[in-house]
């Protein structure tokens, strides 16, 4: 009688992702952009929290909502998202406290609106001093632009998108920028760093 071997199958076990959640003021671009970077060959996934209102109040109050539904694993994190443009700098404040009583939480300002981000994929944003002034130059670079992205051009350039917002904010800024500039290249430095 020949001897057998005994077969034993591998159960596949999926690695645990990372997870971001994050809660952001706009309800079209900036989920579009995060969501890009989810992708089932990655480490990471990214959770926009959908929401009601765009005021720094309404997009706290969302993500403690979603954290007391959902507890995060050491390695996950939470941002908040918003824009410095009408904001006043005590509803930011706010913001920035929430965000020093958690290692794990983020907050990501620009400074006028989300799609100076945006425009940084492109070039060094010099001379951008108000939203309309950041949305007629993003336009050059994406043709007829309405809050509906282009995700592959911009994936294409997040890397000079970081080094130029990185080289803007010199010296890093502790909460939030007060003139032309953001904050959000330091949450996209983390989800490409941990992919």
């Amino acid at each position: 009688m020949a001897n057998r071997r005994k077969f034993t199958r591998r159960i596949a076990q999926r690695r645990y992702r990372t997870m971001f959640v994050l809660s952001t003021e706009g309800t079209h671009t900036e989920p579009q952009y995060f969501t890009m970077f989810n992708d089932d060959n990655t480490a990471v996934h990214v959770k926009v929290i959908k929401h009601r209102g765009s005021a720094p109040e309404s997009v706290l109050r969302e993500m403690k909502r979603y954290l007391g539904e959902a507890s995060l694993q050491a390695t996950d994190a939470a941002w908040i998202i918003v824009d410095k443009d009408r904001w006043s700098n005590g509803q930011l404040q706010l913001l920035h406290l929430w965000a020093q009583t958690d290692n794990r939480y983020g907050l990501a300002v620009s400074n006028p609106m989300f799609e100076y981000w945006l425009l940084l994929h492109f070039e060094d944003g010099n001379g951008i001093h108000s939203a309309r002034e950041c949305t007629t130059s993003l336009r050059r670079y994406l043709k007829g632009y309405d809050k509906n992205l282009q995700s592959r051009m911009l994936r294409q350039r997040v890397q000079d998108a970081i080094a130029r917002a990185e080289r803007r904010d010199s010296p890093p800024c502790s909460d939030w920028p007060r003139g032309t500039g953001t904050t959000v290249y330091r949450l996209v430095q983390d989800l490409v760093g941990k992919r």
